[in-house]
């Protein structure tokens, strides 16, 4: 009897146990409300209604936004997500190429994208892209003086009203300076643009391109809009004091505080990256004509 009775109390024992065990799973099976999960969800595209389908060259770009410039002049802006599909000349990218293309993705590149609606505002469902254009806008991200003196410019986003012309020759660049956050043209630059002009009025079938820089100072939206007011501000000048033709000159961008001349680590060197480039060309179907 003895036996037995610490038989029954050891099943007891294990009876509870288990109880107890089954308990706990279950109330840990069950969402507690004080759990705070943080990020924002992929949404997805199943879900989502149909957006309009945007042509245009990418004006800017700030983290997963990008802002798509149409030729009447109309801005979109637009979220890239990583269930966004590109795709270049050679088809879709997917992978560690598709993040390479996202990160790609430079002002002054002609694209295609197909949108789709969401609350957070238009996501890309697919954009698609030429490799020449790919091409060029890293040029143009990369070039310096000397570099446009060795490469073409040519992108269907830098044709202006010059038809089919896509190949360019550079003859000459030249630079003009701006303070520190400021896109007003100092009484040396304006006299130095019209110079160019002049310059570029005696080059047969000359085309300008003009490119706004910046220096490091300010966060990357700021520079953005900074770069493309200086370029608009050479236009401008060049246009209505120098009287160059609108007709002769390619889409201008800007291009922030990439390609920098110097250092930004010295005044020196942000001073020079303070800039607006302008570069002649002439069309190589048209060189030497």
């Amino acid at each position: 009897m003895h036996i037995n009775s610490k038989r029954a109390g050891m099943a007891v024992l294990l009876g509870l146990l288990c109880t107890t065990t089954s308990t706990l799973v279950s109330a840990q099976q069950q969402s507690d409300p004080t759990i705070v999960v943080d990020g924002t969800p992929i949404e997805d595209f199943a879900t989502l209604a149909k957006g309009p389908e945007i042509k245009g060259i990418i004006s800017a770009r700030s983290g997963e936004k990008i802002k798509v410039t149409t030729a009447a002049g109309a801005n979109t802006t637009i979220i890239v997500t990583d269930a966004t599909q590109i795709k270049s000349g050679g088809g879709f990218l997917s992978g560690s190429r598709a993040k390479i293309a996202a990160n790609g993705l430079l002002n002054g590149l002609p694209v295609t994208v197909k949108t789709l609606q969401s609350a957070s505002g238009l996501v890309a469902s697919h954009i698609t892209f030429k490799n020449n254009d790919m091409k060029t806008a890293t040029m143009i991200r990369n070039g310096t003086a000397q570099q446009f003196d060795e490469q073409t410019a040519a992108t269907e986003a830098l044709r202006g009203r010059m038809g089919d012309i896509d190949k360019y020759n550079i003859k000459s660049t030249a630079n003009v300076y701006f303070d520190t956050g400021k896109a007003m043209l100092s009484a040396q630059a304006k006299e130095e643009l019209c110079s160019t002009a002049a310059t570029a009025e005696a080059t047969e079938n000359a085309l300008m391109l003009v490119v706004g820089y910046t220096d490091s100072v300010g966060d990357d939206e700021y520079n953005q809009q900074l770069s493309e007011k200086r370029a608009r501000s050479v236009i401008n000048y060049l246009q209505q004091a120098c009287r160059w033709k609108p007709y002769r000159m390619l889409t201008p961008t800007g291009m922030a505080e990439s390609d920098p001349l110097a250092s930004n680590d010295t005044e020196e060197g942000k001073a020079q990256n303070r800039r607006v480039s302008v570069n002649i060309l002439v069309s190589k179907s048209l060189d030497g004509i």
